[in-house]
């Protein structure tokens, strides 16, 4: 039992115990003056009794269990965690990852899948630290390194130093009074700079940038066309953004307040006016009266105070956002390469569909060229497009695509624009003798081209023409496909496949 406990139980015993002496010795004079009826006097006595034994029983009763109830409530009573993502967001970040997982499940090369799903262990990961990433970004030399090292009031990395110091991401920790989360401070390398490396470490740093809760951007001027793309690209994906005017302490109280009302305004739309913040992170040393230096303190409280008031207002929203916006992102880049993935099977199939048509027309030549006339091989061909894309389609299905699709080629004049094409170019290549037996085979191998890569968009998009319909993206194909640099290589295959066959033909037959 606790000593509090203990005391409380004395001092009231001893409280009762007095209250009961002070009480018998006024009943034992009422007693006494009963005494005349000894059985009011008995009945008197067994009431106080009964009292008194009342009294300890409510208090001893009060103080053991009550008091030991209430305790044991408060121990069951769930405490409730400072920090916590809200639930929605939460959900919908854990539903976007194992959605991705399965995207991921359907790539069929190794260390791109393995990656992936390496990304999305670290995006959970992130879920349930809830730490929160603030990054700082911008051009080389603006002052970013000079900022983590006020921030963190230490000395975390070189200042003063050309450009390209940093030359990977380096991440601190920070802790806010009034704030559970940690803060990671990660400060990137510089973007803008000059060769090779300077482009991949620019690289980095936009990624990181993609991956911060809060971004902090640092100038040391004006922006910069090069400055402003970037920093509204962020923006506009999301990023919660702070404009940081760095090196203050270099202009007039004037020049500066020129300079943040242009940042403001250049930034109207996508950062809040108070989130344009001045600072000076590593002063210029001056010198005193007597000639000795003196280094100011940086001056950066502006940019705490503004980083606080959102932390604690937003931080949970932040952190929730970031890694629901990372989520889509890890999403849409599945969908992107497994898109990229299913495009070169299907065009695989077209590629060999292609030429199975073409060796089917060069031997049976047909009065017309026509997309009609082979309309069994190209529904075949369909129907192996669909599977690529997950949709099963029997043949029939295939054959009324394809047909419908066979009759828009026609009607848009294709046939006609395809022959005039591949006839001239097969003269520059190919003996005369031998064109106008070619001319079909490869012409049909040309309109089925065409039509495989339409159904291709056609599949892409969910079996969806789009707001054109079928004849804009079939107009889009042909004029895709007659390029030149494209019909120069499709010439080349063409009298491989065949021309060559065809005139090995002619020549047995000769």
């Amino acid at each position: 039992m606790p000593l509090s406990r203990i005391v409380t139980l004395i001092i009231g015993l001893i409280v009762i115990l007095a209250l009961t002496l002070w009480l018998i010795d006024s009943l034992s004079r009422l007693y006494w003056q009963l005494s005349y009826s000894p059985l009011l006097g008995n009945l008197l006595l067994l009431l106080l009794i009964i009292l008194i034994g009342c009294l300890i029983a409510a208090f001893v009763y009060y103080v053991l269990v009550l008091k030991n109830g209430e305790e044991k409530t408060r121990r069951k009573r769930p405490r409730v965690k400072p920090s916590q993502i809200p639930a929605a967001k939460s959900d919908a970040a854990s539903s976007t990852l194992e959605a991705v997982r399965q995207q991921v499940s359907q790539i069929q090369d190794e260390v791109t899948r393995q990656a992936l799903l390496s990304r999305t262990r670290e995006i959970e990961a992130n879920l349930a630290r809830g730490e929160i990433q603030v990054v700082v970004f911008g051009t080389g030399s603006a002052g970013k390194t000079s900022l983590v090292n006020a921030i963190m009031g230490r000395i975390v990395g070189e200042v003063n130093a050309p450009m390209g110091t940093t030359q990977v991401g380096e991440t601190y920790c920070l802790r806010l009074k009034g704030l559970e989360r940690k803060i990671l401070i990660t400060d990137t390398p510089g973007i803008l700079e000059p060769g090779v490396a300077g482009t991949e470490r620019e690289e980095l740093a936009r990624v990181l940038a993609t991956q911060a809760d809060l971004l902090l951007f640092v100038v040391d001027n004006d922006l910069r066309k090069s400055e402003y793309q970037p920093l509204r690209g962020l923006a506009e994906i999301g990023k919660r953004s702070l404009l940081i005017l760095n090196k203050t302490d270099l202009y007039t109280d004037n020049d500066k307040e020129v300079i943040l009302a242009r940042l403001r305004e250049r930034v109207r739309g996508f950062i809040a006016t108070n989130d344009v913040v001045a600072i000076a992170a590593n002063p210029q040393i001056a010198q005193l009266e007597t000639g000795e230096p003196f280094q100011p303190e940086p001056d950066i409280m502006p940019l705490l105070r503004r980083m606080a008031v959102i932390l604690r207002a937003e931080g949970e929203d932040l952190v929730a956002d970031n890694i629901l916006l990372q989520s889509l992102r890890l999403g849409e880049e599945a969908r992107k390469l497994i898109d990229s993935q299913r495009r070169r099977q299907a065009d695989k199939i077209v590629e060999r569909y292609q030429w199975i048509g073409a060796g089917v027309v060069s031997v049976t030549p047909l009065p017309m060229v026509d997309l009609l006339a082979t309309a069994a091989i190209n529904a075949q061909m369909v129907v192996e497009i669909g599977r690529v894309y997950g949709c099963d389609l029997n043949v029939e299905r295939g054959k009324e695509l394809a047909l419908s699709l066979g009759k828009t080629i026609a009607g848009l004049g294709i046939v006609k624009g395809a022959i005039q094409l591949l006839s001239t170019a097969l003269q520059l290549n190919v003996a005369t003798y031998i064109v106008g037996k070619a001319i079909q085979g490869v012409t049909a191998a040309y309109l089925t081209r065409i039509a495989g890569k339409s159904f291709i968009e056609y599949f892409r998009h969910d079996q969806d023409w789009g707001d054109g319909g079928m004849t804009e993206v079939v107009q889009e194909q042909f004029k895709i496909n007659q390029k030149d640099e494209f019909i120069k290589v499709f010439i080349q295959e063409a009298i491989a496949k065949v021309v060559k066959p065809l005139s090995d033909t002619f020549a047995e037959k000769e």
